[in-house]
């Protein structure tokens, strides 16, 4: 893999990190001169919100509540949120939660000047700007979403997820506040987990990877590796929760300049068509992608293995496959499934799962091994 001679970050401008930081939000968006604030947030975190409510209505400003759904962001929802910024007049949109919420708040603040539609910034650097403040506040560590120039809808008719790239839904304002992700649900603590993992493994093991960028990954790995079964054993370790956090933000950060791989293109069907949590999603794919790929790229992967404290021996395929093992071993240890047969995918799904997969390319194409057809569809019926 060669290393590109220039990269371009699209950074957060503040980012808040402790315990009681997120109610910084409101004399952050009164300082940028905001006056009403759409509050997109999940139905289940929805009391969550009054610290964030009255710190705002504190600092004089007007706020609203729009909840989402409780599966992944669709085009249905995105067109609702953006009609509920108009009705209330919002120069600022925040995104209260996990990768749904801050998804949507995103888009929303970047499509409901009504200057451009969805279809017109589905892709590559295709959104001219954004009018709207924003600000994300997660309630969950996985996608780093509040650090990401990526956002990401469900098409419910094609079945598949559709990306926004753009540097500008970059959020102005991040607020990594570990008391909020106390009360995460064990289970939703290991998918998150594992998703921010993927981030950090596929951005270090890339096409396009970056000495800037490997530092961040590196880091990331080994927080999780460190913390996630505390952070699953125990939601009230708050040093568990906080170092977690920070490893999600790290996996977001990779997102931007460098982005992902075969994991998440080939997860993708699985959370279109069959409903799979994304980070559950991406924990059924990912150490048979890294079988896939470790030819690709052994060195690299064997650096992986040593920042998850294994490996080290100086035989990087050696090495590679302890890294492997220990993923594997970890998401069994935090209870995630790990064969797609436990979801209702038979054989008879596969075909129509890579042919879908392989339409992915923005992805695929940063993968450090091709990856064809036949090849998605071996790696499928492996995860079986």
């Amino acid at each position: 893999m060669s290393t590109p001679a220039t990269l371009t970050l699209h950074n957060v401008k503040t980012v808040r990190l402790g315990a009681g930081v997120a109610a910084e939000c409101a004399t952050d968006l009164a300082a940028m001169g905001c006056k009403r604030v759409l509050i997109v947030t999940g139905r289940p975190i929805r009391a969550m919100c009054e610290g964030l409510e009255d710190a705002l209505a504190a600092a004089g400003l007007a706020s609203t509540i729009w909840e989402t759904g409780d599966g992944e962001p669709t085009i249905a929802e995105l067109d609702d949120g953006i009609a509920a910024a108009r009705d209330v007049q919002a120069d600022a949109v925040v995104g209260f939660g996990g990768g749904t919420a801050m998804d949507l708040a995103k888009l929303i603040s970047a499509l409901s000047d009504g200057k451009q539609t969805l279809s017109e910034v589905v892709g590559t650097d295709l959104l001219q700007g954004r009018s709207f403040a924003l600000a994300c506040i997660p309630t969950t560590a996985g996608t780093g979403s509040e650090a990401t120039p990526i956002a990401i809808v469900e098409d419910t008719e094609a079945l598949l997820k559709k990306g926004v790239v753009s540097p500008h839904i970059v959020p102005d304002c991040a607020y990594l506040d570990p008391a909020l992700t106390r009360s995460m649900p064990r289970s939703v603590t290991a998918a998150t987990g594992i998703d921010a993992l993927t981030h950090c493994i596929e951005a270090y093991a890339n096409r396009f990877s970056h000495p800037a960028v490997d530092g961040w990954a590196l880091e990331g790995i080994s927080l999780i590796a460190r913390y996630i079964e505390r952070a699953c054993a125990n939601g009230d370790d708050m040093e568990a929760r906080e170092g977690m956090l920070r490893a999600s933000h790290l996996g977001g950060q990779c997102l931007g300049p460098v982005n992902t791989g075969a994991v998440h293109a080939l997860a993708y069907p699985l959370g279109g068509e069959f409903h799979i949590a994304h980070g559950v999603a991406n924990s059924l794919l990912l150490p048979h992608v890294l079988r896939f790929n470790l030819e690709a790229a052994p060195e690299r992967y064997a650096r992986i293995a040593v920042a998850m404290d294994k490996g080290g021996s100086g035989d990087a395929k050696a090495d590679a496959l302890k890294g492997i093992e220990e993923i594997e071993r970890l998401s069994a240890a935090i209870g995630i499934e790990r064969h797609l047969s436990a979801f209702g995918i038979s054989s008879n799904t596969i075909p129509h799962m890579a042919a879908a997969a392989i339409t992915v390319q923005r992805l695929l194409m940063r993968n450090p091994r091709e990856v064809t057809e036949a090849d998605a569809q071996a790696i499928y019926e492996a995860a079986l």
